[in-house]
């Protein structure tokens, strides 16, 4: 935080030292207060809505198209990754996550959201080294997590024979 020189004519600012204590007040005194339900409340109806929205795209599948339910699944997830993407470019996913927080997050459409706002940001910087480089910087982590933990499961899943009895020819 810096003041005003009040001698100075330069109008130059000076550094103002604050400990940690002072600070952690001043910084407490300015942020805006959350109410933890309110926030819960957003959080739940946004996510629930999205779901609502993946089901039905759901059952549009499964009607339109005679899918069981296990095959619209795959391109219910389409579906609702470029609805995500369309949103987030058309900047409205943006001011849904803003007011919903992680309600918004959880879904798959939150992963499309943060890989298409990272490739936004940085088109500027080119294909390879913008979008290319920076578009995993958030998501590269929920993909190693997603990665990994298939890798441990599958290894469980291995070790004790669960599963070994379902038929896989179809």
């Amino acid at each position: 935080m810096a003041v005003k020189n009040a001698g100075g004519g330069s109008g130059a600012y000076k550094p103002v030292s604050m400990s940690s204590k002072e600070y952690q007040a001043f910084a407490k005194a300015r942020e805006p207060s959350r109410s933890i339900w309110t926030n819960c409340l957003k959080a739940f109806l946004v996510g629930g809505i999205i779901c609502t929205i993946g089901q039905g795209v759901t059952q549009f599948f499964i009607a339109a198209f005679h899918m069981s339910s296990r095959d619209a699944s795959n391109p219910t997830v389409a579906v609702m990754i470029l609805l995500a993407v369309i949103l987030t470019s058309l900047g409205i996913y943006d001011k849904i996550a803003q007011w919903a927080g992680a309600g918004s997050a959880v879904p798959v459409t939150g992963f499309a959201n943060s890989m298409c706002s990272a490739a936004i940001e940085h088109r500027a910087e080119g294909l390879v080294l913008g979008v290319g480089a920076n578009m995993f910087k958030l998501a590269g982590s929920v993909i190693v997590f997603g990665v990994v933990a298939a890798f441990v499961v599958g290894i469980v899943y291995w070790v004790f024979g669960i599963g070994a009895w379902h038929d896989t020819a179809g």
